[in-house]
C-alpha cells in the first residue's frame, strides 16, 4: 500500500514557495486563463480504503505504480498516467490510477512535479468568532478585503509555480520514469506493442507531447530535423480537462487521442478544443472529442461532488477513456 502518512496528506501540505530558477531557454510563464481551482484541489473522497499501489523510484523518480491483480501470472499493458497539479500524493490520483489498473494496466504514475506540487488554492472561511466580531458590517468589510489579498495571494503562489513547472522541467522525469518503466515492464510493453498513457488537466499537456515525434522544444538548429523524425514516445493516449494546452500541442499529435472535454471550460475553450480537432483530422490522426455538459473542470478524477449526474459522467468519461485504451 501507499503509505498512508503521506497518501493521505493534503496535497498543499507537500508545497513549496521558492524563488523561481527559470534558465533562458524555459518556456515563457503563459498568459490568460492558465488553472484553476479545480486543478490544484482535490474532490472529497468517499472511500475508505487504501489506495492498491506502492510509491516506489523509477530512474531515482518516486512513482506510484498500481498493478492488476492477476498481473504478472496474465497478460497487462503499460500505462503512464500523469497529473494534475495535486500530484503524486493525492489519494485520487491514486485511487484513479488503480482504477486503470483494474482494467488490465499496469500503470506508472510519477512525481512529475519533483515534490512541488501546485500550492492549493481553496480559501478558508471565517470562524465563528470572526463572523460574530461586529454586527454592523465592520466586520464583513474587513473579511472581503482579506478574501481579496487571499485572492491575490493565491494568484501569485500559482504563477510562481507554473514559472517553476515548466515543460523543460517536468519531461526530463517523465521520459526517466518511462525508460525504467519500459525495462521493468517490458513484458507489458511487448503485450501492448508500446505505452499508453493518460493525462489529467496540467498532466494532459505534457501527454500530448509525448503523442507528438518531439518531446522537447529545448533542441537547437542542429538536431531540429532528427526530432522531427523522431517516433512519438507512446503508442495512444487520452486526457480529460486539459489545461495549459496550445495551439502547437494538439497540431503536433501523432498518435490516436481521445478527449474528454468540458462544455465552456475557459482553462480548455471550445474553440481550442475545435481547432484541434480540425489538425487531427488533416494529420490524419485517429481521435475521439466527446464533450460534458454540466460539470466543472476536474470532474474526471476521482471524487465525489455531491450530486448524482457529475458522479454518472465521471464514470462515463473513465469508461470513454478506458475502453479507447483497451481498443488500440
Amino acid at each position: 500500500m501507499a503509505d498512508d502518512e503521506i497518501a493521505t496528506r493534503a496535497p498543499e501540505s507537500d508545497a513549496r514557495v521558492e524563488p523561481s530558477s527559470l534558465s533562458s531557454q524555459d518556456t515563457k510563464a503563459q498568459t490568460g486563463p492558465a488553472i484553476g481551482e479545480h486543478c490544484v484541489t482535490s474532490a472529497p473522497l468517499n472511500i475508505a480504503q487504501s489506495p492498491n499501489g506502492d510509491i516506489t523510484e523509477l530512474n531515482g523518480i518516486p512513482t506510484y505504480i498500481s498493478k492488476p491483480p492477476s498481473y504478472p501470472s496474465e497478460p497487462s499493458k503499460l500505462l503512464i498516467l500523469l497529473t494534475g497539479g495535486t500530484g503524486l500524493h493525492s489519494r485520487n490520483n491514486q485511487h484513479q490510477a488503480d482504477l486503470f489498473a483494474a482494467r488490465g494496466f499496469v500503470v506508472v504514475m510519477p512525481d512529475q512535479f519533483s515534490a512541488d506540487p501546485a500550492p492549493n488554492t481553496a480559501l478558508q472561511s471565517p470562524t465563528v468568532a470572526e463572523a460574530a466580531a461586529d454586527e454592523d458590517g465592520v466586520s464583513g468589510i474587513l473579511e472581503k478585503v482579506k478574501m481579496g489579498a487571499a485572492e491575490t495571494a493565491k494568484s501569485f503562489l500559482i504563477d510562481m509555480w507554473l514559472a517553476r513547472q515548466t515543460p523543460e522541467k517536468v519531461l526530463p522525469a517523465v521520459l526517466k520514469v518511462l525508460e525504467s518503466a519500459r525495462e521493468t515492464f517490458a513484458d507489458a510493453v511487448a503485450n501492448g506493442g508500446g505505452v499508453y498513457g493518460v493525462g489529467y488537466c496540467v498532466g494532459a499537456k505534457y501527454l500530448l507531447r509525448l503523442l507528438a515525434a518531439r518531446t522537447s522544444q529545448d533542441s537547437t538548429k542542429e538536431d531540429e530535423e532528427k526530432l522531427a523524425a523522431t517516433e512519438p514516445e507512446l503508442k495512444c493516449g487520452a486526457i480529460a480537462h486539459g489545461a495549459l494546452i496550445t495551439k502547437e500541442d494538439l497540431q503536433m499529435i501523432r498518435k490516436p487521442i481521445a478527449i474528454v472535454g468540458v462544455a465552456q471550460d475557459s482553462l480548455f475553450p471550445d474553440d481550442m478544443r475545435e481547432q484541434g480537432k480540425a489538425a487531427l483530422e488533416l494529420n490524419s490522426v485517429e481521435h475521439d472529442v466527446r464533450v460534458f455538459e454540466g460539470v466543472p473542470h476536474g470532474f474526471a478524477v476521482v471524487g465525489d461532488y455531491g450530486e448524482a449526474v457529475i458522479q454518472q459522467k465521471q464514470e462515463e468519461a473513465f469508461s470513454m477513456m478506458a475502453s479507447w485504451l483497451e481498443t488500440h
